[in-house]
């Protein structure tokens, strides 16, 4: 590769895709950041050098994820990776937990995922580039209380391993990254939900603890 090299980041504004973000930009890569308030762009964009990028990125919608796409087209970058990081929480007793947040969950977490990397499949295949997927050790080993959240990173695992095969005749990597416990605020948000919606929840839920 005589260029620089070429990454999008989705869920770029904290956590494990802010420290990716940075880390790539202090490497020297092009990084495409992906963000959904102009506010993170701009405190990410303050920590980091005039390559980075901020995109609004909402992989929830298929017309930003094809914005994204034709933006980074448009700049004549190329695509050599793409960190699909998004992803939110939701935690409780899976007897009690609104279906609603479970789709929500999904939404985000795995058809959001599917949605950006099918958008981003034609870039990558220009530049025989990389594909990583960060999924999680609970898509391995399901916890009490984060049982839909595994769920969502077991559907990671599952679509890792055929995109691998799928797309090794082009030459393409996908890597599923599988981190532990990790202080993020994805989990900071998660706390305060669950916090939020106790009051309206049997006794019996209110007391549930992990035993895993």
């Amino acid at each position: 590769m005589n260029r620089p090299g070429s990454v999008l980041i989705t869920g770029a504004s904290t956590g494990i895709g802010r420290a990716t973000a940075l880390h790539l930009d202090q490497r020297g890569w092009n990084v495409h950041a992906g963000v959904r308030k102009e506010s993170d762009g701009e405190l990410l964009r303050k920590d980091a050098s005039d390559r980075l990028r901020t995109l609004y990125l909402d992989v929830t919608d298929q017309g930003s994820i094809e914005g994204a796409i034709s933006a980074i087209r448009e700049g004549g970058s190329g695509l050599d990776a793409l960190v699909n990081n998004a992803g939110i929480s939701v935690n409780g007793p899976l007897e009690f937990i609104q279906l609603s947040e479970v789709r929500r969950m999904f939404d985000v977490n795995f058809f959001g995922l599917v949605a950006m990397t099918q958008a981003a499949l034609p870039l990558i295949r220009e530049t025989t580039g990389r594909i990583v997927h960060i999924g999680s050790m609970g898509g391995r080993h399901a916890l009490p209380l984060i049982g839909a959240y595994c769920a969502t990173k077991h559907a990671i695992e599952a679509i890792g391993e055929a995109q691998r095969r799928e797309l090794s005749p082009w030459g393409i990597e996908v890597v599923v990254v599988e981190p532990g416990s990790v202080a993020t605020p994805v989990w900071d948000k998660a706390r305060d939900a669950a916090a939020a919606r106790q009051p309206s929840r049997p006794t019996r839920a209110r007391g549930a603890r992990s035993t895993g």
